[in-house]
């Protein structure tokens, strides 16, 4: 988190999936993130490749991915594979890469789309772009506070 406070500028996001990784950025003040949307590349190789393209795009200085962990904060195989993730990011890209614990994001989320009745295919959309869109605002917000 240090190296990435040091920097300013735009601040990408990531909420790595199986099938779907959302994709999020803050504005170059970083007080706000917006969700961009996700990508379905397939494999870890060719989502590290996207996800480099994305900051690229967006003009990002810095990447933040969600770090998986149980309730007790023991982490297991799918926070592996995301630090993994975040070791192929900042080899291919140069960028300083930060984990942000994202427990609670993908329930945080759920619980906003039940509450604007967003349902079916249209939450499936949605629901990786805002989990790395919570999962940003609270790295920003932490940010802040350092």
């Amino acid at each position: 988190m240090e190296r990435i406070k040091n920097t300013k500028g735009k601040i990408l996001s990531v909420d790595f999936g199986d099938v779907r990784t959302g994709l999020a950025v803050s504005d170059a003040s970083r007080l706000l993130a917006s969700g961009i949307g996700y990508i379905t590349p397939g494999g870890i190789e060719k989502t590290a490749d996207a996800i480099v393209a994305a900051a690229k795009e967006n003009s990002a200085v810095a990447v933040v991915v969600g770090l998986p962990r149980n309730m007790d904060g023991s982490e297991g195989s799918r926070a592996d594979r995301c630090k993994k993730l975040a070791r192929l990011i900042e080899e291919r890209c140069e960028l300083p890469v930060a984990m942000m614990d994202e427990r609670m994001t993908t329930m945080t989320a759920s619980r906003y789309l039940n509450e604007t009745g967003t349902r079916g295919g249209k939450r499936k959309q949605v629901i990786d772009t805002l989990s790395a869109q919570i999962i940003l605002q609270n790295f920003l917000d932490r940010l802040k506070n350092i």
